[in-house]
């Protein structure tokens, strides 16, 4: 199972691609998109787009994770955040990508056990999960790749349990 994560921004959205090969997570790609500064908002948010369609198209993930923003500093950077996920949404739809949303805490809590970690123990705890020594890794890739992980372990959980209710119901038969 091969999964995109996004951690969207219009700065410097994240993205990071994890690969569960039965034997462990492996990453196989992970950066930053980072729009031109001097480009006009409708403009950056097209920019994301277009290279999310590249990456899918390279890829080819099977499914698409990506953090869910629960709240904003202010109302601006909402509306903003809401415009770039938008464009992050139109992408994947556009190729017939599966979309899961988690929030950074479900995240968070996913990868380190604790949904308040700071930023840099998720990082810590990516690099340990994926077996990555990258020391230039930016904390938006970091952030991206453990959304990915975050929904194969929620994957990896809902099918376990799918089979253990399967199997309980036919022992009581």
């Amino acid at each position: 199972m091969r999964v995109l994560g996004i951690d969207p921004s219009l700065q410097s959205t994240g993205f990071g691609i994890v690969e569960n090969r039965g034997n462990g997570l492996q990453a196989i790609a992970y950066g930053i998109i980072k729009p031109k500064r001097q480009a006009d908002f409708p403009q950056r948010l097209n920019e994301i787009r277009i290279e999310l369609e590249k990456l899918i198209d390279n890829f080819v993930p099977e499914e698409v994770s990506i953090e869910n923003p629960f709240f904003a500093r202010n109302v601006r950077t909402a509306i903003s955040l809401g415009q770039v996920r938008g464009a992050i949404l139109i992408a994947v739809a556009s190729r017939h990508c599966s979309l899961f949303e988690y929030s950074a805490l479900e995240i968070k809590k996913a990868v380190t056990g604790y949904g308040q970690a700071e930023k840099d123990q998720v990082q810590r705890m990516v690099k340990i999960l994926l077996n990555l020594e990258d020391e230039h890794m930016s904390l938006d890739s970091s952030d991206a790749l453990a959304a990915a992980i975050c929904h194969l372990y929620h994957r990896d959980l809902a099918i376990k349990i799918k089979e253990n209710s399967e199997n309980f119901k036919k022992e009581i038969k």
